[in-house]
């Protein structure tokens, strides 16, 4: 398992990993199989996305501002509710191919970190399984 330590700068903010994944991946000397990326937090999720504007990942901050608005009437004591439930929506793993000991993704994608509750110093834990 490889750990990658991520330092967000804001409350939200969407940070590409994809770089990284791959180095782990390459690391890995797995051939073929699968990469599972988790994260370990409660408040931060992850995700493959659009890679090639960075408009989307602004679009997808905007639409779980708008889902998960602050203002509603939480009952976590924390003041951190909206992010639990951005993590929910998004999620806390992705598992993403690996073929040719390379890590599989579409032309336009990449992986990003989902933080929610930043800003913050985070990991990603990164799994290799396969032959």
């Amino acid at each position: 398992m490889n750990t990658i330590e991520i330092r967000t700068r804001s409350r939200e903010d969407f940070v590409d990993l994809t770089a990284d994944v791959e180095r782990a991946v390459a690391s890995s000397g797995v051939a073929g199989g699968v990469c599972v990326v988790t994260v370990p937090h409660t408040t931060a999720g992850i995700t493959a996305n659009e890679n090639a504007d960075p408009d989307v990942r602004a679009d997808l901050a905007m639409v779980l501002r708008k889902i998960v608005p602050d203002a509603l009437p939480y009952t976590h004591g924390e003041g951190n509710s909206p992010a639990h439930v951005k993590t929910a929506l998004v999620g806390s793993s992705v598992t993403l191919i690996v073929e040719g000991g390379r890590l599989k993704l579409g032309t336009w994608q990449g992986v990003f970190f989902c933080e929610f509750d930043g800003p913050r110093t985070r990991q990603a834990w990164v799994q290799v399984v396969g032959k």
